[in-house]
């Protein structure tokens, strides 16, 4: 018998709605990976304590019971693939699959079932429906009523938003039997009460996505914003992911918390919340907790004191409470030493961030891009000037993304990053060696080193070794790893060649360069009689004395090698401008003083009238002569 046992295709019901997947039973357990969020859920075979199959509304599905009282449902399996689930429990779970049919008679009376996550409504010992109790957003009761609101689905066009439940009256002295249904639900329902003290609060901070600003109050379970006209209550099972993303200008700092499902505000669906932060902001913070009970909850993750940058204190409380690593920029440096990328999508401008495992653009709309979901990618022509290029992003769910207006000089360096992570680059093809080496299975968010972790070392130390210079000891690093001069050539061939492969695939871009071609004709037949007029201007003599130059220019020739040396590397245009500064610069107190270029300047005045009187008596007589004949001769 095999080891592992793979399914595409399959479907797991997480907050009320069905989420494709890919699921793999393997002897260490069960492994679900989430396409759309990338999330994965691991089973450990040691913790399966039951499994039943039964006919769903998909084809069949598989429910998995765990002993710590948590369930997961996988539906999409086909009615022939029993047999194969069954022999697999039994070989490496020791555990019979049992099979099980929901009750069909269309009663609705009957039994209520607690179990662990799960509310079950029975009929006899058959079940008819179950509600995971995750689901539900608010319990209320009445009398002898019990009423249950659930989460809205968003992937769904029709959402189940409420289930009533009548309760009789019973016998009992002392117990009401409302109030126990009540309690019941509540203790495993996902219904936020915000009971208590806050951990700490942060006031005022600058919010981008939704835009305002906000005191956020960090609960145990939960976070809270509270702003002028809106208030979200954010659970920390619902974040997903956090990333920590250093402005281009390197004075601010983006805070991103990923969610699923995301915080609503009307229609408006908010899946990433986008806190700005100046490095320049400073706060000491007090933890409301005792130092023995910080200690046993956060194990030295947070202290009751603490000090330092604002952006910093606030990843590092939300990383302590919601135990998920903080994402980073990786290796990636742009052409101006930045570690991201300025661009527009969507008619908004922002910044690209490479990441070592996707890309994470903020911040209208922001969007988030594994690695593994990406089909290919492509480099494309700018549609209105040559000094900028598009990079799209084509996922295998057939969505795509085009980032525009990219700086022609950072075609290098996004090419590289992007050879280098091995995606499959549109019109070059998947040459050998290029597959994507990433595990189908493996969490997007567990990265073998924590780069945040690294990254908060790196500044502690720079701190102890020059405690007032910490950012500008940061920034020179960086800088002296990237040599712009030697990008230059190189980028520009790079983007020339590439740029042109890959319009000429695409089918708008093979119109326009079949157009090019005709536009070349008209201008040539426009620019004909221009030509003749160039030439009539060309014919000039020869032997006419040229015009005398001014002092600037007679300054600029004797000074121009002094500049080059002075500013290695300065293209000619800069040397003119800079040029124009320096002379500009000299007050006019040096300029009399030295009068050495007025008075070349004036002596080549005279040596050019001179010349043009003896030129307009001997030498143009001749050359108007020669005119005469040419044209005879044309006629």
């Amino acid at each position: 018998m095999a080891d592992t046992l793979e399914f595409n295709e399959i479907y797991q019901e997480v907050k009320g709605s069905m989420n494709d997947g890919r699921l793999r039973l393997s002897r260490q357990g069960v492994i679900f990976k989430n396409s759309k969020t990338g999330k994965v859920d691991n089973i450990q075979a040691s913790e399966l304590a039951e499994g039943v199959w039964r006919r769903v509304a998909l084809g069949h599905g598989l429910k998995l019971l765990t002993k710590n009282g948590h369930v997961y449902k996988y539906d999409g399996f086909r009615e022939s693939e029993f047999d194969k689930l069954s022999d697999f429990f039994k070989a490496h779970y020791r555990l019979e699959l049992a099979e099980k049919d929901l009750c069909v008679k269309g009663w609705n009376w009957g039994t209520v079932r607690f179990g662990g996550q799960l509310l079950s409504f029975d009929i006899g010992e058959q079940p008819v429906f179950e509600i995971p109790l995750s689901n539900v957003s608010q319990c209320t009761t009445g009398k002898n009523e019990v009423t249950l609101e659930f989460h809205q689905n968003d992937d769904a066009e029709v959402s189940l938003m409420e289930v009533r439940f009548y309760v009789p009256p019973t016998q009992e002295d002392g117990v009401d039997p409302v109030e126990a249904f009540a309690q019941n639900v509540l203790s495993k329902a996902d219904v936020i009460q915000a009971t208590g003290d806050a951990i700490c609060i942060f006031r005022e901070l600058q919010c981008l996505t939704p835009r305002g600003r906000y005191d956020i109050r960090i609960y145990p379970t939960f976070l809270h914003l509270h702003g002028k006209t809106f208030d979200y209550k954010i659970p920390y099972t619902t974040v997903l992911r956090l990333f920590l993303l250093p402005h281009k200008d390197q004075r601010q700092m983006f805070f991103v918390i990923s969610l699923d499902p995301p915080i609503k505000q009307g229609q408006t669906r908010y899946h990433f919340l986008i806190l700005l932060f100046s490095k320049d902001e400073d706060i000491s913070l007090t933890l409301n907790m005792n130092e023995e009970e910080v200690e046993k909850r956060f194990e030295g993750r947070l202290t009751k004191n603490m000090s330092g940058s604002l952006y910093e204190m606030v990843s590092r409380v939300m990383k302590a409470l919601v135990n998920r690593k903080i994402t980073v920029p990786g290796n990636f440096q742009g052409h101006s030493g930045a570690q991201c990328i300025t661009c527009s999508y969507k008619a908004s401008s922002g910044l690209l961030y490479p990441l070592e495992r996707g890309f994470i653009y903020v911040h209208k709309p922001p969007v988030h891009i594994r690695f593994d979901e990406i089909s290919f990618v492509n480099f494309a022509r700018g549609t209105t000037t040559t000094r900028s290029f598009d990079f799209e992003i084509e996922t295998k769910q057939g969505t795509q993304y085009t980032f525009s207006s990219i700086e022609r000089e950072e075609y290098g360096k996004l090419f590289d990053f992007v050879n280098a992570k091995k995606l499959n680059i549109k019109n070059r093809g998947l040459k050998e060696g290029m597959k994507q080496s990433y595990d189908e299975y493996a969490d997007s968010d567990e990265d073998q080193h924590d780069a945040y972790l690294e990254r908060m070392k790196e500044e502690g130390k720079i701190r102890e070794e020059n405690a007032n210079d910490s950012s500008d000891g940061s920034g020179e690093e960086t800088d002296e790893s990237f040599n712009p001069g030697e990008e230059d050539d190189d980028v520009a061939e790079e983007f020339d060649s590439n740029a042109s492969a890959s319009s000429s695939s695409g089918d708008g871009d093979s119109d326009r360069d079949e157009k090019k071609p005709a536009k070349k004709a008209k201008i040539v037949k426009e620019r004909k009689p221009r030509k003749k007029q160039v030439e009539s201007k060309k014919g000039k003599d020869p032997n006419a004395p040229k015009r005398p130059m001014s002092a600037y220019m007679l300054w600029l020739n004797a000074n121009r090698e002094k500049i080059k040396s002075d500013h290695p590397g300065i293209s000619i245009t800069d040397l003119s401008k800079k040029a124009g500064e320096l002379w500009k610069a000299m007050s006019k107190e040096k300029k009399e003083a030295s009068g050495e270029w007025d008075r070349k300047a004036e002596d080549a005045r005279r040596d050019y009238e001179k010349a043009m009187k003896e030129y307009s008596v001997g030498g143009k007589s001749e050359s108007s002569k020669a005119e005469r004949s040419k044209k005879k001769k044309k006629k």
